[in-house]
């Protein structure tokens, strides 16, 4: 496995345009000048036909700078969710403005801190031409901006999918303050709110199993490059911060850490390598399921250690809101528990696996 040239291409131009445009002022640019939006769309729909390894590229860069942009909530899940439902009506209809960044779309599926689909309790019932919605979600990544929302609700079927307008009524988002504050997420109340079927009634398990992968698989792709840089933060700073005459970098304990922190960085990225790679040539099934929650576990954990000695390493400087140091250990900690922490997905894995799961 391996990144190719064009690969790096993509890489430059998004890290190049994250420079230019800090914060929330680079989906434009990324959108409209790179097309990171439309990388997992198909052609057909306005996009450019890429996969989960282009994706895997912008989030790893997306990661080392904690980019605020829509990126993982509309062009991953949201795309993923459209796509997975096999309705070609809204696909035709949502996917051009995604592809474009136009539009961003919010998938809204967690109920009770859970993301498993046994776990939905909002209830779909139908009405004239239509569905009504009845429940809450949590952890709606960019709910409070979407244009177009995508509910996980359930029918006597079981889970299925539906379209919301934002402006429904019966709609209202309430504002959350994570402990990153680099991601917004919000918490959706939905009552008795107008909405449309994406899909097959009764398919939204198949299809939030397949978003679920494919989600971890990006999630920790933005681990490993937010991991990298906090390991690059600390290998400069250890060069250049003087203890006793010499920088700390030379000290043989500092070195061992540094080493540590090196081999998760590396270890994690080949995990996440192996599930976007897997994603891209095997599509849903048995063997993206065990690639996928293998890296949200690794580089979850990773990532979490990485962030924790990139504080102790820079000393009392790294829990100062001066630095950055601080910002990525939150990060660190917010992606460790979206999409399920990891002892959820090593159960998951088991699972897959055929073994019985661990204790939690």
């Amino acid at each position: 496995m391996r990144l190719t040239d064009e690969h790096e291409e993509l890489r430059a131009s998004v890290r190049a345009s994250l420079r230019r445009h800090p914060g929330g002022a680079a989906w434009r640019p990324l959108a409209g000048q790179v097309g990171v939006a439309g990388l997992a769309v198909p052609e057909e729909y306005g996009g450019a036909g890429c996969g989960a390894v282009e994706v895997h590229v912008v989030m790893e860069e997306l990661g080392r700078e904690l980019s605020p942009v829509p990126y993982l909530g509309s062009a991953v899940l949201a795309v993923r969710a459209l796509l997975a439902s096999g309705d070609r009506a809204a696909c035709a209809d949502l996917l051009p403005g995604l592809a474009a960044g136009t539009s961003v779309a919010a998938l809204a599926w967690a109920e009770s801190g859970s993301w498993d689909p046994a776990a939905i309790r909002t209830r779909a019932a139908p009405a004239a031409g239509g569905w009504r919605l009845t429940g809450a979600k949590e952890h709606v990544l960019d709910g409070a901006r979407a244009d177009v929302l995508l509910v996980a609700a359930r029918t006597p079927a079981g889970p299925s999918l539906f379209a919301v307008r934002p402006d429904a009524p019966g709609v209202r988002h309430e504002e959350t303050v994570p402990m990153d504050t680099t991601r917004l997420q919000s918490r959706l109340l939905l009552t008795d709110a107008e909405a449309r079927l994406v899909g097959a009634e009764g398919d939204g398990g198949r299809v939030l199993a397949e978003v679920l992968d494919h989600a971890c698989a990006a999630l920790a792709a933005e681990q490993v490059g937010a991991a990298a840089k906090c390991l690059e933060l600390t290998v400069a700073y250890a060069g250049e911060r003087v203890q006793f005459g010499r920088p700390i970098g030379s000290f043989q304990a500092v070195k061992h850490r540094l080493a540590d922190a090196y081999v998760r960085v590396e270890s994690a990225r080949s995990a996440a390598l192996g599930a976007a790679f897997a994603a891209a040539a095997s599509g849903p099934g048995p063997e993206l399921t065990r690639l996928a929650a293998s890296a949200k576990s690794i580089c979850s954990e990773a990532f979490s250690e990485v962030a924790a000695e990139t504080i102790q390493l820079h000393g009392g400087i790294g829990i100062t809101w001066e630095h950055d140091a601080h910002r990525y250990f939150k990060r660190a900690h917010g992606t460790a528990h979206l999409f399920g922490p990891p002892h959820w997905h090593r159960s998951r894995l088991a699972t897959a696996l055929g073994l019985a799961p661990p204790a939690a």
